[in-house]
C-alpha cells in the first residue's frame, strides 16, 4: 500500500509538470549556424599529398591534390592567394603538418591547427577529398577551434628539450643493456649499487673491461658515499667472466657515454639559446629557503627560468630543473591564451571531466592526454610524495582516499594551477609546510562536523571543554 501511494504521488507530480508547462532550466546562449567565414580553406593532410578545398565559388574546382615537397607547399599558397582565402584549417597529423603549417604562416595566412578527434566525418563513406571539404565547411561556420601552440622562439626551444630527451632515452636503453651483460656472468652490481653508471658504478665497470678480476680489488673503488659496504661489493663481483658478454658490455658502456657527449651537447646549444632569448629582469634569483635542488643539466636552469619569466618556480616542489624546461617548452612564457588557471588544467587534462545525465554523475574522471607539459607535472607530483611541505602533505591525502594514481593526478593540478598563477600573476609563493597544512586540513573537517551537527539540532562540543 505504501508503494503505490508513493507511486501515485509521483504520478501526481509529473502530470502538474506536464501540465504547467514543464519547469524552465538555464541554457547556454545559442544562435542560428550562419557562415562566419567566407574566406576559408581545408586541408587534409597526407604523407605523400596533400587536399586542398577552397569556399565554393571561388573557383571552378575547389578541390586540388598537391603534393608534399616545397614548390609543392608554395603551390598551394600561390592558389589559396588567387582563391581570396585568408584562414586556413588543417588536421595536426603526425609531423606532416609542420612544413605546410610554417609555408603558409610565412605567407600571411592565419593558419589553425585542430585536433583531428574534433574534426571527425559524418558517417558515410570516407576519403581524402571529403575530409578537405569538411573540415573547409566546419571553418566556415566556425565551429573549430585551434590547439595552442606557443611562439615560435619557444617551439624553437622545445625541438632542443625533445632532441634531449630522445638522446636521455637512447643512452637509458644501453644502460639496459650494460645491466644485461652484468647479469648474465652473474656480477650482480645493480643488486649493491642503486645506479651502475654513478661513479662507483663505473669506476668498476671499467675496472672490469680492463682485466681486473679480483673482486676484494674492485669492492674497495667504491664512493665514500656509497652505501654498501666493500664485503658486499666485492661477494656481488663473483661471477662467470665470458669473453662475449665482456664484449657486449664494452659496447654498451662505449654508446652510453657517446650519448652522455651528445647530451651534453645539446644542452650547450640549449643555454646559448636561452641567453638569446628575451628576459624579464636581469637579476640573479633569491637563494631558496630549503635545500637546493639536484641540478638536472649540465648548466644553472634556475638563472636562465627566473630571468626569463620574472619568478622563482623552484620554491615549488617538485619542481626541478628538467621539469621547468621541459613545462616552459611546451606552454611558453605568455600564457594569455588561458583565461584563467581552471581552462590551463582543463588543457592539461588534470581537470575531472563530469558527465552527468538523469541528475547522476556517471563519471569523473580525467580525460587521457599525451600532453608532455601534463607528464611533467605529474613527475612533479610523484616526487613530493616524501616531501614535508603541503604538497607532500596534499598527496599523501589524496592516496590514502583515492589511491596513488589518483593522488598524482590531484597534485598535479595544484602544482598546474600553482605555476599558472606565479607566471602569470608574477607572485611569489610561498611555502606553508605540511604541520601548516595538516592543521588548516584539521580546522575543516571540524568545522563541517560542527555545521552538519546544528542541521540535526545538536552542538559538537571539544573534548575537555
Amino acid at each position: 500500500m505504501k508503494k503505490t501511494h508513493k507511486k501515485s504521488q509521483r504520478s501526481k507530480s509529473k502530470k502538474k509538470l506536464v501540465a504547467s508547462g514543464g519547469r524552465a532550466v538555464e541554457v547556454r546562449a545559442s544562435g542560428e549556424l550562419n557562415r562566419i567565414n567566407e574566406h576559408a580553406a581545408g586541408v587534409d593532410i597526407g604523407g605523400e599529398r596533400h587536399y586542398v578545398a577552397v569556399p565554393p565559388g571561388s573557383t571552378e574546382h575547389p578541390v586540388r591534390e598537391f603534393g608534399v615537397f616545397t614548390k609543392d607547399l608554395y603551390a598551394i599558397a600561390d592558389w589559396l592567394r588567387e582563391c581570396g582565402v585568408e584562414t586556413v584549417a588543417m588536421e595536426s597529423t603526425g609531423v606532416y603538418w609542420v612544413p605546410l603549417f610554417e609555408v603558409l604562416d610565412e605567407c600571411g595566412f592565419k593558419v589553425k591547427l585542430v585536433d583531428a578527434r574534433k574534426v571527425k566525418n559524418v558517417s558515410g563513406r570516407k576519403s581524402d577529398v571529403l575530409d578537405c571539404q569538411w573540415v573547409q565547411q566546419l571553418e566556415s561556420y566556425g565551429l573549430l577551434q585551434a590547439a595552442y601552440r606557443p611562439t615560435d622562439e619557444i617551439v624553437v626551444l622545445r625541438s632542443y628539450i625533445r632532441q634531449r630527451e630522445m638522446l636521455v632515452k637512447s643512452a637509458a636503453t644501453h644502460i639496459q643493456h650494460m645491466q644485461k651483460a652484468l647479469q648474465q656472468m652473474n656480477l650482480r652490481l645493480d643488486n649493491v649499487v642503486s645506479d651502475i653508471t654513478g661513479q662507483t658504478g663505473m669506476r668498476i665497470i671499467k675496472a672490469i673491461l680492463s682485466g681486473e678480476r679480483d673482486a676484494q680489488k674492485l669492492g674497495m673503488m667504491r664512493d665514500y658515499r656509497c652505501h654498501a659496504t666493500a664485503e658486499e661489493i666485492a661477494q656481488s663481483l663473483i661471477g662467470n667472466y665470458r669473453q662475449e658478454h665482456l664484449f657486449s658490455l664494452k659496447q654498451a658502456v662505449e654508446l652510453f657515454e657517446y650519448y652522455q657527449e651528445k647530451i651534453v651537447e645539446c644542452e650547450a646549444e640549449m643555454e646559448k639559446y636561452l641567453e638569446r632569448l628575451p628576459h624579464v629582469t636581469e637579476e640573479d634569483p633569491p637563494e631558496l629557503p630549503f635545500k637546493d635542488k639536484r641540478n638536472m643539466m649540465s648548466f644553472n636552469v634556475q638563472d636562465h627560468a627566473y630571468k626569463l619569466l620574472g619568478v622563482d618556480l623552484f620554491r615549488i616542489r617538485g619542481l626541478n630543473s628538467e621539469t621547468v624546461l621541459r613545462i616552459v617548452s611546451e606552454v611558453g612564457v605568455d600564457l594569455s591564451a588561458f583565461p584563467s588557471e581552471k581552462h590551463f588544467a582543463s588543457w592539461l587534462c588534470l581537470s575531472p571531466n563530469q558527465r552527468v545525465s538523469g541528475g547522476k554523475v556517471l563519471s569523473s574522471k580525467t580525460n587521457p592526454s599525451r600532453n608532455r607539459a601534463a607528464a611533467a607535472f605529474r613527475q612533479a607530483a610523484v616526487s613530493v610524495e616524501r616531501s614535508q611541505s603541503e604538497l607532500g602533505a596534499f598527496y599523501r591525502r589524496k592516496r590514502s582516499q583515492k589511491g596513488p594514481a589518483s593522488a598524482a593526478t590531484a597534485t598535479a593540478h595544484k602544482i598546474a594551477r600553482l605555476y599558472y598563477s606565479l607566471v602569470k600573476n608574477g607572485t611569489e609563493y610561498q611555502e606553508q609546510g605540511a604541520r601548516a597544512y595538516e592543521e588548516r586540513e584539521r580546522e575543516r573537517i571540524v568545522a563541517n562536523l560542527k555545521k552538519r551537527a546544528r542541521s540535526f539540532g545538536l552542538e559538537l562540543v571539544a573534548k575537555g571543554a
